[in-house]
């Protein structure tokens, strides 16, 4: 009689898992042909691709890069079908710059290249926090590179936060809230009435500038940057008070935050870029000439920050009751609470909504052809209207989507990087 063992008495050599439950064909198993249903949608799905892209990629592929018009290029292609990306290879610059100079074009490029150092402490925890100096300072920056002129400008404008920090400094140890107001008043009357003398001032002092630019010459996918990018970054600050002042016990604050965003949102921004077109120079002291581009950021900017303000004030009513509760048994006031507890959490939650926000925004700066300023959407048209390029269409809309596209895949990515990186919870 033979004795059996049932217990293994050493250890089976490490063995990868089966082929169907790794890699991509396990992924493929469970979000493409997870039942009958989802098989047969993604077998129509390929299907409806593969028809779409057979036309269109041939069509992309075959078409002509250089050729100096329409007629051109379809005598290039002998009768069959291709695309004219010539107008393209011509016209890109147009595209890119409006009718800014040619000449001055380093300092467009210039200033999107600074673009990426100023934002980079802002995106990235890691790196120096030095960079925000560099941050601060960019706006400006920005701006005496695009339109030029004397360097003090900017830097008389720059002056303004500085009144608004020794403002709240001077009245913080008598009255908080005196000490709020006067720091928003004070560099609202410091650049109505005192930065343009300041400035010139300095100037017949230390004549220090570079060639001027008028805004009707800026245009394209620039005017989309300066017009998005400031509203994006001027619209966050002041949804986050708006949302705090809408939930605030005080009575007056509550009901002029609450008036602004209902107002705001219930207007479309169509309507209120006329208004900085034509309409906001009669509410400015008489003589003063408010540049277009300027009018059109500020009128945006407000725009977004009444969605940007419902948006937070979503992340803060997710938060649970507790968190308020326990930033008071620390004895924290309530603007080291929100700095501190409340205000990173309803950030963290609402960042979908406001890279949304953010994303439609940038979008939205096409509207401005309304008011005569030419984006790359306005500039198709003008492309269109000369003689040589009358009867192209595709090629022009499928560069500025292609250009939207990127800016906006980009800015998703990253608020997905983001959410993953600050996600706490382990699912």
């Amino acid at each position: 009689m033979s004795d059996f063992a049932y217990v293994r008495t050493e250890m089976l050599s490490e063995q990868e898992p089966p082929v169907t439950e790794r890699g991509i064909i396990k992924w493929v198993r469970e979000n493409l042909f997870s039942g009958w249903v989802n098989s047969i949608m993604t077998v129509v799905s390929i299907y409806l691709i593969y028809a779409l892209l057979s036309h269109i990629l041939p069509w992309m592929l075959n078409g002509v890069w250089n050729a100096g018009s329409l007629t051109e290029c379809r005598e290039i292609l002998a009768g069959e079908s291709g695309a004219c990306w010539a107008v393209i290879n011509e016209r890109w610059p147009q595209l890119l710059f409006g009718f800014y100079p040619s000449e001055l074009y380093w300092r467009a490029v210039l200033a999107f290249v600074l673009l990426f150092v100023a934002v980079a402490p802002v995106l990235f925890d890691h790196l120096p926090r030095k960079l925000f100096w560099f941050t601060a300072v960019y706006p400006f920056l920005m701006f005496w590179l695009v339109w030029g002129g004397s360097i003090w400008l900017p830097m008389a404008v720059m002056a303004g936060f500085v009144v608004s920090y020794f403002a709240y400094r001077a009245l913080a140890p008598t009255s908080g809230l005196l000490a709020t107001i006067a720091a928003f008043v004070a560099p609202v009357i410091w650049w109505l009435f005192l930065t343009s003398p300041v400035a010139n001032a300095l100037q017949s002092i230390l004549p220090i500038g570079i060639q001027s630019v008028e805004s009707k010459q800026i245009g394209g996918f620039m005017i989309s940057l300066v017009i998005g990018l400031s509203g994006i970054a001027f619209s966050l600050p002041i949804g986050v008070v708006l949302a705090l002042g809408r939930q605030s016990d005080l009575l007056i604050v509550k009901a002029i935050c609450i008036g602004f965003i209902e107002f705001i949102r219930g207007v479309p921004l169509i309507t209120l870029l006329f208004t900085a077109s034509l309409l906001l120079n009669y509410f400015l002291p008489p003589g003063t000439n408010f540049d277009i581009v300027l009018r059109v950021i500020i009128m945006v900017t407000l725009f977004a920050a009444a969605y940007m303000a419902e948006t937070i004030r979503g992340g803060l009513a997710a938060l649970p009751k507790g968190q308020y509760e326990a930033a008071d048994s620390l004895g924290l006031d309530y603007w080291q609470a929100q700095q501190l507890i409340i205000m990173p959490q309803a950030l963290k939650i609402s960042i979908p909504g406001i890279v949304g926000n953010f994303i439609g925004l940038f979008k939205d700066t096409t509207l401005v052809i309304f008011i005569g300023i030419f984006d790359m959407l306005g500039l198709t048209n003008s492309i269109r209207a000369d003689v040589n390029w009358n009867g192209v269409y595709w090629e022009l809309f499928i560069f500025v989507a292609a250009v939207f596209w990127i800016c906006c895949f980009s800015m998703s990515r990253y608020s997905q990087w983001l959410e993953r990186k600050l996600q706490t919870d382990h699912r």
